[in-house]
Order: C-alpha cells, then sequence, then structure tokens
C-alpha cells in the first residue's frame, strides 16, 4: 500500500490484513493509539461501524474501498487528526463537528465543565453563563445541555470558530445558548454580568509550538494555542477582566497548562478572588483553576 514495501495484490487486501499492516505502519511513524487510527480511518473508508470490521475480517476490500483507505491513511501520516479526517469529536458523551477552524476537544477540557458545573450548583436554575475561546462551542453547548434553564453566551474571536460552533449548538439542540463575536471581554456589554465565566484560552508559550506533536503544530489553529512568551499573555488579561463581568459572588473558572498552576493561582489571589480551587485532569496533572470573586458588581 505505500512505497518501499513488497504488499499483496489488491484483491488479497481484507479487512484484517488491512488493519495488520496499518497499524504496524502508523505503530512504526510513532503514533500514540496505531491500531485505533487504523480502525477509525477503515470504518470511515467503509462507512461501517467497528465490529464489522470484526464480524467481516475476512472480507476483501474492493479497489474503490482501498483507494478510499489509502487517501485517509495518506492524510493521517502526514500528522493530520483522526477528528479532523473523521469530521467529529466526542466530548462529555456528545458528539461534535470540528474542522482546521478550531482545536479537537480533548478529554481534559470535560474537567472545566465538572468544575463549572459543581460550583455553580447553588444557582443552577437561572445562572447567567458566559463561555471565552468558545472554539468548537464544546463547553458552551455542554453547559447549556447539562442545565437548560440557564442563558448562556459564547464568543470567539475567530469568526471560522464561531461557525462550526453554532452548527455544534444548531444540530445539538442547545437553545439557551447565543454567540458573538469578542476579543476576550471586548465586545460584552458594559453592564452585562454573569454568574459563571469559563475559558480555555490558548495557554502554550511560543518557544514551546515547535516542540508540540505534529497533529497539534502542524494542522490545529495557532491562535487558539499559543500566547506569549510565558503562555500567560490572555490568562492575564482575562483575570484581570472578568470581574468587571461577574455578579457578585460569581465564578471564574479556566483551563491552563500542567505546570501553570501556581502562577494561574498567583493572579486570581491578586485579582481579589477568594475560595480559590485547583483541580487535575484526568491524567493527574493540575488543569483548572476556579475562584469566587466576592467584590461588588464591576469592580
Amino acid at each position: 500500500m505505500s512505497e518501499g514495501k513488497a504488499e499483496p495484490s489488491a484483491d488479497a487486501w481484507t479487512i484484517r490484513r488491512v488493519l495488520t499492516w496499518a497499524t504496524a505502519d502508523f505503530k512504526q511513524r510513532g503514533a500514540g493509539s496505531p491500531r485505533l487510527d487504523a480502525e477509525l480511518l477503515l470504518c470511515l473508508a467503509l462507512g461501517v461501524n467497528r465490529i464489522a470490521l470484526i464480524v467481516d475480517s475476512e472480507r476483501p476490500l474492493a479497489k474503490e474501498e482501498l483507494a478510499r483507505y489509502r487517501a485517509l491513511h495518506q492524510r493521517r501520516r502526514a500528522g493530520e487528526p483522526i477528528a479532523y479526517l473523521r469530521g467529529e469529536r466526542e466530548f462529555y458523551g456528545r458528539v461534535f463537528r470540528v474542522d482546521a477552524r478550531v482545536l479537537v476537544p480533548r478529554p481534559d477540557t470535560e474537567v472545566l465543565v465538572e468544575v463549572a458545573l459543581a460550583r455553580t450548583e447553588h444557582a443552577s436554575l437561572a445562572c447567567r453563563v458566559l463561555d471565552l475561546c468558545t472554539g468548537s462551542g464544546c463547553v458552551a453547548v455542554t453547559l447549556a445541555r447539562e442545565r437548560p434553564t440557564n442563558r448562556v453566551w459564547a464568543s470567539d474571536l475567530s469568526e471560522g470558530a464561531l461557525t462550526v460552533a453554532r452548527d455544534n449548538a444548531l444540530r445539538l439542540g442547545a437553545v439557551s445558548l447565543a454567540f458573538f463575536r469578542a476579543d476576550l471581554f471586548d465586545g460584552v456589554p458594559a453592564d452585562a454580568r454573569f454568574d459563571l465565566i469559563t475559558a480555555n484560552p490558548p495557554y502554550i508559550r511560543d518557544d514551546e509550538l515547535p516542540t508540540l506533536a505534529v497533529d497539534v503544530r502542524g494542522f490545529e489553529p495557532t491562535l487558539a494555542l499559543v500566547s506569549g512568551a510565558d503562555g500567560l499573555d490572555l490568562m492575564r488579561r482575562l483575570v484581570h477582566e472578568a470581574p468587571a463581568h461577574l455578579a457578585p459572588g460569581g465564578v471564574l473558572a479556566v483551563e491552563m497548562g500542567s505546570d501553570q498552576g501556581d502562577a494561574v493561582e498567583a493572579l486570581f489571589t491578586a485579582r481579589g478572588f477568594v475560595d480559590v480551587e485547583r483541580r487535575r485532569d484526568y491524567g493527574g496533572l493540575d488543569r483548572v483553576v476556579s475562584g469566587v470573586f466576592p467584590g461588588v458588581s464591576g469592580a
């Protein structure tokens, strides 16, 4: 199927043999989940689920099926994320459409949702929520669906990202959700106050970008990844400006890099937040900082 390897003729390529070859090829190239990658791409090429790959493992693939798979395999070889190839990614039990205009939703970001829901449980029936840097809309849509009586607003600087987010909201039935374009709080009405503000801002250091995996640095939007020499340029603005848009007792919850916990906590404390908490992701790494702003609205 590729140059430099002796391969059987096309009519001998069964599902099992394609998966065996593709898994070995991805593994040789350092893929993190070679078998899963091979299976997901073959499912996409054939229009079937993973169970069908087992049931029909000895079925030879037709030439057009091999051609479809080969094209997908080559794109994945070049580093294109599986989520972009499939056009979707699951987040918090829902399937979101994604493409190169937005970051691929990650399980670690589900922790941001969990923290946001837990820290606003007292206001769960009528919570006013603002999600900044919304990207695919995964956090905003999830908050709107988990608590349908809440009113959620979401913004992003990228018009392309907002197009993706609006589509996800429509498909997933997030009716209490509105989107608008803004650079953090620029564009948010001066008199708007929220009980909860969430954000997954860019937090990668400028010099760290070249060290990231190729499927991240080569395909995901740089605008949503990097934020200055220490990765905290946008975070500083966010934490400093948030109190002006929080109702008294409102909560700010942000995702951050695993090595930024001390710095982000310090930003919260210096700005007057109390009950500042840090939460780890599913891998045991620091991922979310949240706090309550007790001051007068608009401080």
